[in-house]
């Protein structure tokens, strides 16, 4: 400007309800800009580009449309019109800087230079386009600018842009009403800030007096600026439409894609983990279990497996019910996650069966450690609805590579598990090649076993029992050999569990009773009258016609009932109690004599023993073994010998084998006692022998084979002249180990 000559600039005004309308406009499209921002953030590439593309359009008119109605609102006292071509490239930078914004919008993060470089472009672009649309009214002379609100207008651009690329990523993170909200408030503060934009870059142009519109009779006219405005403005609202749509399809995809996911994990989870206890199960076990054995290979390490049975659990179902016997299992696998460490594993795998699998190269001490861990955490008692419900469990051991290959690791730990149970439960045994019943010597002794009856190769021995006070014999318990040919003479703790998993055992057991009834009529013959127990098998107690076989047994020699009894362990008694006592109803109407064997070792109560015509208990040899050690063994078997005493149950104390072990059994008022201390197992003739007083003679057949017997230390009485006959029921004997 020349002072000298001033310049007069013609007088501009403004239509306020337009004004309005162009704000409004400014912060509708903010709103659908901060709307389209999240829809090109499409993990469908081509959908999130045609969302860039379209939007960038929608977007970029509507800030146009806001800037050709605001340039509506400016009034000059002369027509004005708008060159076609330029306020074409006008809506094309609009469309540019929209396209920039919701490129930026779609990155993943907003880092400090694609903030500060985006922020500048699109002030650039910003103002292309309004200073674009401004030069597009061709005026002559030119607009004279006021470069310090030029500059003010752009500052204001770019400010504004960085607010917006800030605002689309802050929104991000906001969900629901509230981020419906903050959108609200946003647009409003961008629509502003555009507006500021616009109103200041306006307000920098100066028109001088003698200004003519080169442009009039092209773009112009209150009509067309509100054909403009109200088409944009539908445009973005179809925009709006569209991406609302698109959001609540996308929310419902969400949530069936959810489902889906619920429902696949939840399948995934079904066939994967026991829906009980939510451990693993099988298939998920030996899954595990397969890589495990590749990595120990790799590394020369060892794997290990434990096979856990409860001991006595089907009884916790009859007594108190299904749910007491869920929320049981339930506690067993947290005892059991926690012994485990980090690198082992868990699953169910049965009812009551759990497995274990030992990561980390253990060696047989660490592994018997963790079994013995694992046998004292679940030996603590279970709390379920008021009730204290006592629980063991017996636990099969087995190592790669030592015992196997991986195919058969999880059923050498069943067997190994099943001699564990078979010896009294409450313990746990490493696998042995003998407990494998697929192994070829197996197969070779389990056909030998089934031709050794016909073959007379079984054969009786007998344990004497003595009288606590008196010291005279009261009764033997039978217990069952096998001299085979080759091998010599083979343990019960090999044959006995090949006969039950083979089902041998029921005639084993048929022979034992026979058996035993045959020689009670030899004895009775010769003059001496001895009770003999027998054990039976659970397989045996299933037996729907063992009274009947009992009775024809009995009959076939002649023999009084009141000389056998039949011993049942405890946990047998237990496993199905209604089962138990129907056949201890019909052995007892029989008028055999029945006895629970290794008490302590299970999980019966006295009072239900009461319900049990049983005449006898069998305090468990573990007990006994400690008696002189420890004195939480003394206090259990005395309570023991007291209750049943007042049940009126007689009380046997097997596996004696000291002085002092005697002495104190005697002091409780023991029954009746049993072991090593009076004698080993022998066979019949000796024990008739050395009851008749022979005892050299006894001593010399009893040592033939490896069943040396020494009777110098015993404290049998027997009257010659008048056969023994006790008062007192006799107690069972069958295919078990020595006493």
């Amino acid at each position: 400007m020349n002072s000298a000559n001033p310049v007069t600039y013609l007088t501009s005004s403004y239509s306020p309800w337009t004004v309005f309308a162009s704000v409004l406009i400014a912060m509708f499209a903010s709103y659908v800009a901060l709307d389209l921002a999240k829809r090109v953030r499409q993990s469908d590439r081509v959908l999130a580009r045609g969302w860039l593309v379209g939007g960038s359009m929608v977007m970029g008119t509507g800030i146009w449309a806001m800037h050709f109605v605001g340039m509506l609102a400016f009034k000059l006292p002369l027509v004005v019109g708008y060159d076609y071509l330029v306020t074409g490239f006008s809506w094309v930078a609009a469309v540019g800087v929209s396209g920039v914004a919701l490129w930026i919008a779609s990155g993943d993060q907003l880092t400090r230079t694609r903030w500060v470089v985006g922020a500048m472009a699109m002030g650039l672009g910003i103002c292309a386009m309004h200073y674009t649309g401004m030069h597009a009214m061709a005026m002559s002379p030119g607009i004279v600018w006021d470069w310090l609100l030029v500059g003010a207008s752009a500052v204001i651009a770019t400010v504004a842009s960085a607010v917006a690329l800030g605002i689309f990523f802050w929104l991000r993170e906001r969900t629901g009403l509230s981020a419906f909200g903050w959108q609200v408030a946003a647009s409003a503060v961008m629509g502003v800030a555009i507006s500021g934009m616009h109103y200041t870059g306006m307000a920098a142009a100066n028109f001088p007096f003698d200004s003519v519109c080169m442009s009039w009779d092209k773009l112009g006219g209150n009509d067309l600026g509100l054909l403009v405005g109200t088409v944009s403005v539908v445009l973005m609202v179809i925009s709006l439409f569209s991406s609302v749509l698109d959001t609540r399809m996308h929310g419902r995809e969400q949530k069936l894609s959810a489902s889906l996911a619920a429902a696949n994990q939840e399948l995934q989870l079904s066939t994967s983990a026991d829906p009980l206890t939510q451990l693993p199960n099988r298939l998920a076990f030996e899954d595990r279990l397969d890589g495990a054995v590749i990595r120990s290979q790799q590394e020369q390490k060892r794997v290990g497996i434990l096979f856990i049975d409860l001991d006595g659990f089907k009884p916790v179902n009859s007594s108190y019910g299904h749910a007491a016997g869920d929320a049981v299992l339930r506690e067993v696998a947290l005892r059991l996650k926690r012994v485990a460490r980090v690198t082992d594993m868990v699953a169910r795998v049965g009812a009551d069966e759990f497995l274990m699998m030992l990561d980390g190269h253990p060696d047989r001490a660490s592994a018997a450690q963790v079994a013995q861990r694992i046998r004292d955490t679940l030996r603590e008692p279970f709390e379920v609805d008021g009730h204290e419900i006592a629980l063991s469990c017996s636990i099969g051991i087995v190592l790669f590579p030592e015992h196997g290959p991986r195919g058969k690791l999880i059923a050498n730990a069943d067997a190994a598990m099943n001699a564990a149970k078979r010896a009294g439960g409450s313990g746990h045994c490493f696998f042995e090649p003998y407990m494998d019943a697929s192994s070829p010597e197996q197969i070779d002794l389990q056909r030998d076993l089934r031709a050794a009856i016909a073959r007379n190769e079984l054969e009786l021995f007998f344990q004497p029992k003595i009288n606590g006070k008196s010291g005279q014999i009261t009764g033997v318990e039978a217990l069952l050999r096998w001299r085979h040919p080759a091998r010599g003479m083979i343990s019960p703790g090999v044959f006995i569990p090949l006969a039950e998993r083979f089902g041998i055992i029921g005639a084993l057991g048929n022979w034992v009773i026979e058996d035993a009834c045959r020689q009670i009529r030899a004895w009775l013959d010769g003059g001496m009258r001895l009770r003999v127990a027998i054990n039976l098998s659970v397989h045996q107690l299933r037996q729907n016609d063992l009274d009947k076989r009992v009775k024809d047994a009995l009959a076939r020699h002649r023999v009084d009932p009141h000389l056998v009894t039949f011993e049942i362990t405890e946990s047998v008694a237990m496993e199905d109690t209604e089962s138990s006592m129907r056949a201890f109803e019909r052995l007892s109407a029989i008028g055999v004599q029945l006895s629970i064997d290794d008490f302590g070792t299970g999980y019966s109560s006295l009072a239900y023993l009461r319900k049990l015509p049983a005449r006898q208990l069998k305090i468990d040899r573990s007990f006994v073994m400690d008696l002189e050690q420890s004195e939480d063994a003394r206090s259990i078997v005395e309570a023991v010998v007291r209750l049943a005493h007042a049940l009126d149950l007689r009380v046997v104390a097997e596996g004696v084998e000291t002085a002092g072990q005697r002495d104190i059994l005697q002091g409780m008022e023991c029954d009746e006692l049993q072991g090593f201390l009076f004698a080993k197992p022998m066979p019949a003739k000796s024990i008739t022998l050395w009851a008749m007083g022979d005892e050299q003679d006894a001593v010399g057949r009893a040592a033939t084979g490896s069943e040396a017997v020494s009777f110098s230390d015993s404290m049998f009485e027997v009257d010659r002249n008048e056969p023994y006959e006790p008062t007192e029921p006799m107690p069972i004997g069958g295919p078990k180990g020595d006493k």
